[in-house]
């Protein structure tokens, strides 16, 4: 089956004009119909809430699709949504696609029987759970959205520094807004505190009227944020009119529209909340505040996620402060909830008093920048790769330049058999990787830095049960066996592409319903407990709420906390378990993510610590352990820490048993995206604190 289409090269112009760029004429990219065959109709070996992860996450509805896989999906009985395999079908196809149109545009070689060949081994790989795309690409990857605005989509995270706020006031808070509303998580630094002072703004005289898109919205957030320093007006009125009502269909990006309250809160919240700090200097927490009503506003959205993290200085009081809910109750309760804090930490300094904070409630965090501009993997010689980054992405395994974006994959070295075997499917998570920084975005300064990086996050995840399946020494041994397999791929496949190899490689991302699909511990970390309850959320219009309540599942309305969604509760017996994070001390936590520093990731290593209350004491000693050999860690207290239905919840076997006993079997069937996870993925960021 091949076809000819139109593919519209995206330029670097400002959006606001209109793109002039030529046509390339290619032909359609697809799989071998008798191939396809093998997997039509026919699942994997989904993890304990893998399929209903799927269906909720991931499972695109059909009239987001392509005509190709639309058209797949009629013959084979599909209805309302993707089933898995036209998921990984569509994933690979826009993969080797992107590829071809590179290979075409720049002229280069292309040979279609070598090219059918290698997607056929990606879907393989895929589709058995050997390594996947990160969430993002495994929703956007394929889809003609990625054609039309470019590939800012298929990537998980940013980071964008205020630095230069004195001068562009609104382009940090723009560009978070913009990419958040496309799924990316984003790191943002407070180095803007000080810089300008807020002003009285001018009232224009004109009707700013909304468009019914992203660009709608980050538009009259950028007006607005730049009245209250002379750049622009204050519109008379805001015609929100335009904007699809709530529960709307979202034909591009997928998912349903959350109406225009969400805007006209945000709005609304900070012309109120500048115009209090009007005569004053821009501090680090109106910064914080700023970002964070922004990711409530985004994250309001049914398959929209807001992940921020926000980074200051360790002697900012006011930053270390934000969470002080005795100090700051409103604002803890309706918007600092939407980020981490973490501090700009130094190899050297004095841990005594952030370390008691960090005990309190697992804020700040710690990143070492230094550490990561001058190092690749850790315990080597600094190579100084890297002397441009500013920050980090929310959960902290990828160190970033301001305005970049990087794209993760991951694979799942528990599912192989021996080195040899990981080693192949290496070759195919990188190419996953690399092929999406061949995309360019819509945005003129990210695409300065990723066009040069190239950078990427080959991530591991399961790795606990990697370790007890190979052992610890024989893991780490592949672990520097395919690192140094992935950079030898990286200089074949540069060469080819013809594009710069990539700065930095490989990490480890905390994961979460990437995991889930294949039913693996999320990451670095060790599962919660041999018995669960793994809380998913659900847009709380979802036809599922309907089957789930009925066949006895327990579930929760958060609309307060998290509007426009519902918890619900799944029962979860972890299969070779062995000992459970509680189980395990801070110190060998802390080891193992040094351990992954040095033998894997060159990028970072994301892992969230949990300590119980006699090794809170130990918190001050282990950063000064720790300080050389990684690049970023966080905590999180072993108790109650009061969140709103924690996604991971330890129960016993009797209770375990007890709700099993009385559940009645789900039909999923025919469904559409429901929400795409809300803040990271994984158990470091998932929720707030």
């Amino acid at each position: 089956m091949s076809s000819v289409e139109s593919i519209v090269t995206v330029t670097n112009e400002p959006r606001e004009r209109k793109n002039k760029s030529k046509e390339v004429q290619v032909t359609l990219f697809t799989l071998d119909d008798d191939f396809l065959k093998q997997y039509i109709g026919k699942q994997p070996k989904w993890g304990p809430v893998g399929y209903v992860t799927y269906k909720r996450t991931y499972a695109r509805s059909l009239n987001t699709i392509n005509k190709r896989h639309q058209e797949l999906a009629t013959a084979n009985g599909l209805k309302t949504s993707e089933e898995w395999w036209l998921t990984v079908c569509r994933v690979v196809e826009g993969t080797y696609q992107i590829q071809q149109r590179h290979c075409k545009t720049l002229n280069l070689r292309w040979q279609p029987s070598k090219a059918q060949a290698s997607a056929q081994e990606m879907y393989d790989l895929i589709f058995n759970f050997k390594f996947t795309p990160p969430g993002r690409g495994l929703w956007m990857m394929g889809t003609p959205y990625v054609e039309k605005v470019g590939g800012a989509s298929l990537n998980n995270c940013a980071f964008v520094s205020t630095e230069d706020i004195d001068v562009a006031f609104s382009e940090p808070f723009t560009f978070l807004m913009d990419v958040s509303m496309l799924g990316v998580g984003v790191g943002f630094d407070t180095k803007g505190a000080g810089k300008l002072i807020i002003q009285n703004p001018v009232q224009g005289n004109d009707v700013h009227v909304v468009e019914d898109s992203r660009e709608g919205w980050v538009d009259l957030l950028g007006r607005v944020l730049d009245a209250f320093v002379g750049k622009a007006t204050l519109p008379k009125t805001v015609d929100y009119s335009k904007l699809r009502l709530y529960g709307a269909l979202i034909q591009g990006f997928g998912g349903t529209s959350s109406g225009p309250e969400p805007l006209i809160e945000l709005v609304d919240f900070l012309i109120a909340f500048l115009t209090k700090r009007v005569g004053s200097f821009l501090e680090s927490t109106d910064i914080v505040d700023i970002a964070n009503v922004i990711g409530r506003c985004v994250v309001a959205g049914n398959v929209r996620r807001s992940a921020e993290l926000s980074l200051g200085e360790p002697s900012d009081r006011d930053f270390l402060n934000l969470k002080n809910k005795k100090l700051h109750p409103d604002a803890c309760a309706n918007w600092r909830w939407a980020s981490n804090n973490s501090i700009l930490a130094t190899v050297g300094m004095d841990y005594t008093e952030v370390s008691k904070l960090t005990a309190t409630n697992g804020e700040p965090g710690y990143v070492w920048l230094d550490n990561a501009r001058k190092y690749g993997r850790m315990g080597r010689d600094p190579d100084f790769k890297d002397m441009a980054v500013k920050g980090v992405n929310p959960c902290s395994e990828q160190s970033l330049e301001s305005y970049e974006l990087c794209c993760l994959a991951e694979v799942f070295p528990s599912n192989h058999d021996s080195y040899e075997e990981l080693e192949r499917t290496l070759k195919f998570v990188y190419l996953y990787a690399k092929t999406v920084t061949l995309v360019p975005t819509h945005i003129p300064q990210t695409n300065a830095v990723m066009l040069r990086n190239r950078r990427i996050g080959v991530s591991m995840t399961g790795i606990v049960q990697a370790i007890a399946k190979f052992g610890r020494r024989e893991f780490f041994s592949m672990c520097d066996r395919g690192y140094e397999h992935i950079k030898r791929r990286d200089e074949q496949y540069s060469r080819w592409l013809c594009v710069p190899m990539s700065n930095k490689r490989t990490s480890v991302k905390p994961s979460g319903s990437v995991s889930k699909l294949a039913g693996v511990p999320s990451g670095i970390h060790h599962p919660h407990s041999e018995y669960y309850y793994q809380v998913i959320r659900f847009a709380a219009d979802s036809p599922l709420m309907f089957k789930f309540k009925a066949a006895g599942y327990t579930c929760y309305d958060l609309a307060q906390a998290e509007p426009n969604t519902v918890a619900v509760y799944f029962p979860v017996h972890e299969e070779h378990f062995d000992r459970a994070k509680d189980d395990v001390s801070i110190w060998e936590q802390v080891e193992l993510a040094c351990q992954m520093q040095q033998y894997w990731a060159d990028n970072q290593v994301s892992i969230t610590v949990t300590f119980s209350e006699a090794e809170a004491k130990d918190l001050k000693y282990v950063l000064e352990y720790c300080e050389t050999r990684v690049k970023g860690i966080s905590f999180l207290p072993a108790r109650e820490h009061g969140y709103s239905h924690p996604p991971l919840q330890k129960i016993t076997k009797e209770v375990y048993d007890e709700y099993v006993a009385k559940l009645l079997p789900v039909e999923i069937g025919e469904t559409t995206n429901e929400v795409q996870d809300k803040f990271c993925e994984g158990d470091s960021c998932l929720l707030p604190r």
